[in-house]
């Protein structure tokens, strides 16, 4: 009988903690938050407390208990059966192919300030640039996983670190060189405006703090998780949830409110802030890095869901044909079909008045299908304290059963209060037709939920 080798828990909190800041920090949320203006830190620290800190909390829990792979479909599955494990990882993957026309979009937008930045809100040329870039990056994972995951090292560092830290020590320094600012920056500003039409902008700032489940592997690496893994995770909020107020702050102070762009609003400050300290020249090249590490992270997330719901296919809840891989070891199947629903996406920046109203109506859509997902999240850690409350957790929650039933519950309400409120239409953004913006996310979130509860009804009948 061979012996089992434990490796030393080896992460500190530090480590962990910058871990998650990698994760989930991106340029490319902060014009959401910036639209409150000062009010962002309200927001923010409301993300926290009713969404941030419950998700990671509750997915430590969950990982350290059942650390099989599978993440989001062993839980919910465990809790719940099959059936609904397979309606969490399909919401996981659905969301996922929603959001590759807005990261794409992001992408095409920044690589205008290259050579033509008014083509950032030009609707078809970012429909042929979204295509472009999105079946290249397919195209990249169907030779397997080492050429992707070349392209994402090379992009992983380009497209965060070094232009957010550009827009933070140039918003400090616009800041306290005395420079005409956009917004009060007086105790008032801080308590927002409590308008519905307002409030529809905390469903994009949930979902730029939203995968913190995918860090919860680590629980277990810490020397103790009972006492070390909350500490990390605080300290992840103070960095990500401090890094974003500056962020989101400078690009608030150089850009009018009505004025900034859903898509460029980064490339739109660092302009300015460039333009004003005669760095105009290194424009270009900090857009070229941003798409390069955006492009990274899209490669990565191309072959990543897919390879999950490949596992169910192989499963026997998808069809035969889903199952196809090539001789890489990459699901074709899955990956052209989708290919086929990313492109007809796409003609959604077609079909709104602006590039920003496209991507604020898809950003909204992968929001609403994400909370589904967490809201089953939420609600399996509660049965599973029930259910199998003998299950070894390396980390629980606190507070027993009253602990869970506050910390998911907090977490569920607070996904369902955005998602409800993810349906009204933004009055700072030009939509077109209210109806036609409502109708179009309430259908997206009904098709996205009820095809995987369908599917495996439908299998068995054509069997």
């Amino acid at each position: 009988m061979s012996k089992v080798v434990r490796f030393p828990r080896s992460l500190t909190i530090f480590t962990l903690a910058m871990i998650n800041v990698a994760a989930i920090g991106s340029v490319k949320n902060w014009p959401f938050t910036a639209e409150y203006g000062l009010g962002a830190l309200f927001f923010l620290a409301l993300a926290a407390l009713v969404f941030f800190f419950p998700v990671s909390l509750v997915a430590a829990e969950l990982a350290t208990g059942w650390p099989k792979q599978g993440g989001i479909y062993v839980w919910v599955r465990e809790a719940f059966g099959h059936r609904v494990g397979f309606l969490a990882i399909s919401l996981l993957w659905i969301e996922n192919v929603i959001w590759y026309p807005t990261i794409l979009s992001f992408i095409a937008a920044t690589i205008t300030y290259t050579f033509n930045p008014a083509l950032a809100e030009n609707t078809h040329y970012t429909v042929i640039m979204v295509l472009v870039l999105f079946w290249t990056a397919t195209l990249a994972n169907l030779f397997g996983m080492r050429l992707s995951g070349w392209i994402s090292s090379v992009g992983a560092f380009c497209g965060t670190m070094i232009p957010g830290t550009l827009i933070i020590v140039l918003g400090v320094l616009w800041y306290f060189q005395g420079n005409p600012i956009e917004i009060p920056l007086t105790v008032k500003g801080l308590i927002p405006h409590f308008q519905f039409n307002d409030l529809v902008f905390f469903t994009g700032v949930l979902l730029a703090l939203a995968g913190m489940e995918m860090s919860s592997v680590h629980a277990r690496d810490v020397k103790n998780p009972q006492r070390d893994y909350p500490r990390a995770i605080f300290l992840s909020a103070a960095l990500i949830l401090g890094l974003s107020l500056l962020g989101v702050l400078s690009i608030a102070m150089v850009i009018p409110q009505k004025e900034i762009s859903l898509v460029s609003g980064a490339m739109q400050a660092l302009s300015i802030f460039m333009e004003r300290y005669n760095l105009r020249h290194l424009v270009p090249w900090v857009a070229a890095l941003i798409a390069i590490g955006a492009f990274g992270s899209v490669s990565t997330w191309i072959i990543g869901p897919s390879k999950g719901l490949l596992a169910a296919a192989e499963g026997g809840d998808l069809p035969e044909s889903f199952r196809k891989v090539n001789q890489h070891h990459a699901p074709t199947a899955l990956l052209l079909t989708q290919g086929i629903i990313v492109t007809f996406l796409s003609i959604t920046f077609v079909l709104m008045p602006t590039v920003s109203s496209a991507f604020w109506i898809l950003t909204v859509l992968v929001a609403q299908l994400y909370l589904v997902m967490y809201i089953l999240m939420f609600a399996s850690a509660i049965a599973l304290r029930y259910k199998k409350p003998d299950v070894e957790r390396a980390y629980k929650v606190p507070g027993g059963k009253l602990g869970i039933w506050i910390v998911a519950g907090i977490g569920i309400l607070g996904s369902a209060f955005a998602l409800l409120i993810g349906y009204i239409p933004p009055e700072k953004i030009p939509i077109g037709s209210p109806r036609f913006y409502t109708t179009f996310l309430l259908i997206g979130t009904v098709v996205g939920c009820l095809v995987p509860i369908l599917l495996p009804h439908l299998k068995r009948k054509k069997a």
